[in-house]
């Protein structure tokens, strides 16, 4: 077997791979060694079949096994005496397409290598760390917005209004059938809650109870079950009762309600919930600024896919965002600025610096924090959330999704703490704006 260079430029490289025809017959052979003692033929006992027999009967059909083999086992080697790693799958294709047998396969391989990440010293970064502590005043309009939610509702007479609850029946039906999940009787809905797909609530403001309707609807493109995704249907609804809600006193009673011994200690879980918010808010701030001292640190060459990949990808995100009403892909191609080329190579420079931390730190993502994502994600799909597992578990290109923000923070982590870090206490007006200048960046 023979490996030549044929392409070395900045990180692109292409390989000649040469597999005699030779050495493809003695893969043959000892493929068809290893199953004769199994083999049975007519007029032979099992195992004593020939093996220039069995190389008629079989060989031509291992042929393109022992091929596939010869060139993945190539491959191998040569990524394990290089060092280099692949930055997409290498392209691979055979050359001399009018082979027959007898003769050499010839390869050639073609892939742009990951580059080298340069080292960096962390405790030479220095990153301020924004604090907040939850004002009397906050904890107060926490309290109230809680109380909404603790609210009762009575009974009403007469059309339903945005924030009343209605107890319906319901049966969802796709092209006429009823799907699994999509019905249910004396449900509660509030009216403006948001809990169900969008433009359901919205068509039962004005119901009646005794009313019978029939609400049309669309699946999100993104929906966790598969088969609703993207869908039109049609919920038979009945509405049984209307309810106006019922304002909740703040006392010790509700306070109850919520767990807690008395009001002060709801108070103190609010403040804890606020304050706990505001970290994670500040911590986004540090995190930008942390990856803007690293991007300044290093520069390497990038891998041109990864980076047009990734422009692609931005340019994709950002139209759909100016052009909210378009919920499918099937428009026209969109093409990359400047600008998303530009922040693209960020991107995919500290995407490659992160994960060369990561795995030298030997960061991993546990299945615990897996699951807690998968929940995270399924809870946006009441009703459908078995759907949803099943969607991610068959679905590798999700659980990357899902996978990817959990290493790239436990790396963030990582550097914060060999990082200088100085901590600033400030308004909660002032974080806000900490965090509505990363969006205009």
């Amino acid at each position: 077997m023979q490996v030549t260079e044929t392409l070395n430029e900045g990180l692109k490289r292409g390989y000649a791979i040469t597999v005699t025809a030779a050495e493809l017959d003695e893969k043959v052979t000892e493929k068809l060694k290893e199953a004769q003692p199994d083999v049975e033929l007519k007029g032979f006992r099992k195992g004593k079949v020939p093996l220039p027999l069995l190389k008629k009967q079989f060989g031509q059909r291992l042929m393109g096994e022992s091929m596939q083999e010869a060139i993945d086992g190539a491959m191998n080697k040569h990524f394990e005496d290089s060092g280099d790693r692949p930055a997409l799958q290498p392209e691979v294709k055979m050359t001399n397409e009018d082979w027959k047998e007898g003769d050499d396969v010839k390869v050639e391989m073609t892939y742009e290598a990951l580059p080298d990440v340069p080292e960096l010293d962390l405790s030479s970064i220095e990153v301020e760390k924004l604090v907040v502590k939850a004002a009397d005043a906050d904890v107060d309009e926490a309290l109230e917005s809680l109380a909404k939610t603790a609210q009762e509702f009575e009974t009403k007479d007469g059309a339903s209004e945005d924030g009343d609850q209605v107890v319906i029946d319901f049966v969802g039906k796709v092209d006429g059938e009823a799907f699994e999940g999509g019905a249910a009787e004396d449900y509660p809905l509030a009216l403006g809650s948001g809990s169900f797909i969008p433009g359901f609530e919205e068509q039962l403001v004005g119901v009646k109870a005794g009313d019978e309707t029939a609400v049309e609807v669309k699946f999100p493109e993104e929906y966790g079950a598969e088969n609703l995704a993207g869908k039109d249907a049609v919920f038979d609804v009945t509405v049984k009762e209307v309810k106006a809600p019922k304002a909740a006193e703040i006392n010790d009673e509700l306070a109850k309600k919520f767990g807690a011994e008395d009001l002060d200690a709801l108070k103190g879980q609010i403040r804890e919930r606020l304050e706990a918010e505001y970290a994670g808010a500040a911590r986004q701030v540090m995190k930008r600024g942390m990856l803007d001292k690293l991007d300044g640190m290093v520069s390497f060459d990038l891998p041109p896919s990864l980076v047009d990949a990734e422009a692609k990808q931005i340019a994709h995100q950002l139209w759909h965002e100016e052009n909210p009403e378009v919920q499918g892909h099937d428009h026209g191609e969109i093409e990359t600025s400047e600008e998303h080329q530009k922040l693209a190579e960020r991107r995919v420079r500290l995407g490659l610096l992160l994960a060369e931390l990561g795995q030298k730190a030997e960061v991993e993502v546990t299945e615990a924090e897996m699951t807690q994502a998968i929940m995270s994600q399924a809870r946006q799909y009441p009703g459908q959330e078995r759907q949803f597992f099943e969607y991610v578990r068959q679905n590798p290109g999700m659980q990357q999704q899902l996978r990817a923000p959990i290493f790239e923070d436990k790396v963030i982590d990582l550097i914060a703490e060999q990082a200088k870090v100085s901590e600033k206490e400030v308004s909660k007006e002032e974080l806000q704006s900490a965090v509505e200048s990363l969006d205009e960046e």
